[in-house]
Formats: structure tokens, C-alpha cells, sequence
């Protein structure tokens, strides 16, 4: 299998200090893998690889309003591999508006952001995230994009929160079954988040 031309990096939130926001310890964990990947397969006389940081606010899942721009995941991401030294080996992108892990590869995939390559063993399109949440990415990649298998290659971060993605691989699963489309996916999403937040309001009850 060949290097991945293009990855794509997911975000992990953002959280406020003070008057400026700044990413998620687990945010920088998946930065800092994208950084190292890019390193590792840097050849000279090949072509730049692309690197895409997609992420808005997670947290509206939760009801919360939108960061300011240029304060949202991809924008903080993108500003720290510029620091990191990554534009100098790669091409940076940024999607800013997605609110979840679907809306990542929807938006990213209408956006053009993924450039026109057939994916494939010898192109495979990388996939930056936690280990834990790479399952859920693979299975909503084969959904949004079509790609599995060798088409893929994970580039797993380490640091940050290790384990936050339990229940929700399954309930993409049964929740997004039978669905293709993107709009679908994302009706189908939308619905599964105001039942969530519905149902938590509900225990919250005296």
C-alpha cells in the first residue's frame, strides 16, 4: 500500500480560555499525527501530499452556539500545523462548518476538498483520528464516500482523551442502515441527536 496523498484530519472540539479559544488536548493529539504521518512519508521530488482539518463545533449537538470565525476546529488545527512547520511539506485545508463526524465527510466531500484522485491500495486516502474513533470513521467513509478496505489507511493519534466514542459506532450502525444518500444520512443524523438530547432532558427531570 502507498502513502496517503490526502488526509483527512477530524477535530475533537474546542474549548474557551478566557477571551480566545484554543483546541482540545485530543485536538492537538490528531494535529501532532497529521504532522508526524507527513513527515514520515516525505519523499523528495514527490508530489505535496494534501492535508484537510475538518471540524466546526461538536458541541452543538449539546445546543451550543458557534465559536466565532476563524476560532472553530478546523481553523485552530490548520493554524497549528502551519506552527508546526506542515505547510512546508504539505498543502492545508480547512472545513469549518460540520458539527459532527458525518457532517465532516459530507461537507468536506461537497466542498471539493478531496481532490479528484480514485482511491485505491496504491492512493488511499488517510484517515486522522483516535484508534477509538477510527472504526466509526471507516464505517461512515463507506457510506459517504464508498471507500473501504485498502482504499483507506488510518493514521491513529495518541494523547488527549482515549476512549470517547462507546455506543456511538453502534447506533451509526443501526441509525444509518439502508441509507446512501448524504442528505439522508444527515436527516437520519439530525433526528438521532434531537432524540438524544430529548432523552437527556427527560432524566434531568425531578
Amino acid at each position: 500500500m502507498g502513502p496517503a496523498g490526502v488526509l483527512l484530519v477530524f477535530g475533537r472540539g474546542v474549548a474557551r480560555a478566557g477571551d480566545a479559544w484554543e483546541l482540545t488536548a485530543s485536538g492537538m493529539a490528531r494535529v501532532a499525527a497529521a504532522v508526524r504521518y507527513v513527515a514520515e512519508h516525505a519523499t523528495a521530488g514527490a508530489p505535496r501530499p494534501r492535508v484537510v482539518f475538518t471540524g466546526g463545533w461538536p458541541e452543538a449537538s449539546e445546543g451550543a452556539a458557534p465559536p466565532p470565525a476563524g476560532a472553530r476546529e478546523g481553523d485552530l488545527m490548520l493554524r497549528a500545523a502551519v506552527a508546526a512547520g506542515l505547510g512546508d511539506l504539505a498543502d492545508l485545508y480547512a472545513e469549518t462548518r460540520s458539527r459532527s463526524t458525518l457532517e465532516n465527510l459530507v461537507h468536506t466531500a461537497r466542498d471539493g476538498l478531496l481532490g479528484g484522485q480514485p482511491y485505491g491500495p496504491a492512493y488511499p486516502l488517510g484517515l486522522v483520528s483516535h484508534s477509538w474513533h477510527l472504526p466509526r470513521v471507516r464505517f461512515l467513509v463507506g457510506k459517504v464516500l464508498g471507500l473501504r478496505g485498502e482504499a483507506l489507511v488510518e493514521v491513529p493519534a495518541t494523547g488527549g482523551e482515549e476512549d470517547g466514542d462507546r455506543g456511538l459506532l453502534l447506533a451509526a450502525r443501526l441509525g444509518f442502515l439502508g441509507a446512501r444518500r448524504g442528505d439522508t444520512l444527515l436527516r437520519r443524523e439530525r433526528r438521532m441527536v434531537a432524540m438524544a438530547r430529548f432523552a437527556g432532558q427527560v432524566r434531568r427531570r425531578p
